[in-house]
């Protein structure tokens, strides 16, 4: 009995010990729940604003020359002799851009002139001969077949001097395939020429983009297309390149069946330093008009849908869903859901809920 008495005051006395630090360690937290709950966030406010904007259509697509030409040998078995054109350069019509050897090409040619000047002389006394025979046609110094014979020797005498006049024609022609000029002003893309090699007809020796022009192949959505049309303006900006100003030229009949895009041609006039091949990113100017806009800052995407927050009497975040446009740089365009002047959060809205408690802080001071 002695030994329970022990016991059981000992507990009493722990617990009689331990009440008054059980109460005072709950003081601090029953103070802070009277105290109500602190703001989730402190926050800026702007409003929605009406102002002119440009309706665009951003895109992306690969810059490439606008046509580019083969110019290649015309006739085979010459030796290239010189070489007057190099990648990169700039060229003129009719310049000079190789020559080959002419000694073989002007020894046929020669030929054939001799040889059409023997058929002249041999036609013209063809000619002289079936004349007198028909002046003494119908006497008995000459028969009908001899007539007969004497216009077929002048008139295959005219065709053997027109075949040469054709075969010399044709050796002009080769020998000015020796000089391998420009068809067109352009800018020297690739250089197979290799001074002292024989080339084969139609081997490709220089390749140029005509006229320097470059275009912009721009890929859009065929959501899209509808707004686009020749002449319309566009900004385009090659990757590590300052922009350049384009208009459309063609919008491909033909949308992917993959990736459900249409490619647009864009004429870039002064491509300035931009090259063929570079991938460039473009926005096409579709239309002047009215919009209400926000930052994109103040814009929540969740759920698949776009929500703005605004601030009550009661100083609590309010959810609304609202409708979005065009993105013209750092604003979007809110087609529906507020109204000019209306105020809502400005940045940090991905940290806010319905009914979240806020404080709003005035325009220029740090929200923390």
């Amino acid at each position: 009995m002695k030994t329970i008495s022990r016991t059981a005051f000992t507990a009493v006395f722990t617990a009689a010990l331990s009440f008054p630090l059980l109460v005072a360690a709950q003081a601090p937290a029953q103070a802070a729940s009277d105290a109500g709950p602190k703001p989730a966030l402190k926050v800026q406010l702007v409003p929605a604003q009406t102002q002119q904007g440009t309706v665009t259509v951003a895109a992306n697509g690969n810059l490439a020359a606008w046509q580019e030409v083969s110019v290649g040998a015309e006739v085979g078995g010459l030796r290239l002799v010189r070489v007057e054109a190099q990648v990169g350069d700039r060229v003129k019509k009719g310049q000079l851009l190789a020559q080959f050897a002419t000694e073989t090409l002007e020894a046929e040619l020669a030929a054939a002139r001799a040889a059409l000047q023997e058929a002249t002389v041999a036609a013209q006394e063809a000619q002289r001969q079936a004349a007198r025979l028909q002046a003494v046609a119908g006497t008995d110094a000459v028969s009908a077949q001899q007539v007969e014979q004497g216009q077929t020797a002048a008139a295959a005498a005219q065709a053997r001097q027109a075949v040469l006049q054709a075969q010399v024609r044709g050796g002009e022609l080769r020998l000015s395939y020796a000089r391998l000029i420009a068809p067109d002003d352009g800018v020297i893309v690739s250089r197979e020429a290799v001074p002292g090699s024989l080339t084969a007809p139609g081997q490709e020796l220089f390749r140029l983009i005509r006229q320097g022009r470059l275009e912009w192949r721009a890929e859009v959505p065929a959501t899209e297309l509808a707004a686009l049309k020749p002449g319309q303006s566009v900004r385009v900006t090659p990757a590590g390149g300052p922009s350049l100003e384009g208009r459309v030229r063609i919008v491909a009949p033909k949308v992917d069946p993959q990736t459900r895009n249409a490619l647009v041609y864009v004429d870039l006039p002064q491509p300035g330093t931009a090259r063929a091949g570079m991938f460039a990113r473009g926005e096409f100017q579709i239309d002047q008009r009215s919009m209400l806009t926000l930052p994109q800052t103040a814009v929540l995407l969740r759920n698949g849908f776009a929500y703005v927050f605004k601030v009550d009497k009661e100083q609590r975040a309010r959810q609304t869903k609202v409708e979005l446009g065009r993105r013209q740089g750092d604003a979007v365009e809110i087609r529906s859901g507020l109204q000019a002047g209306d105020a809502v959060v400005a940045q940090g809205v991905g940290f806010l809920a319905e009914g979240d408690r806020v404080q709003v802080v005035p325009v220029g001071k740090t929200a923390k």
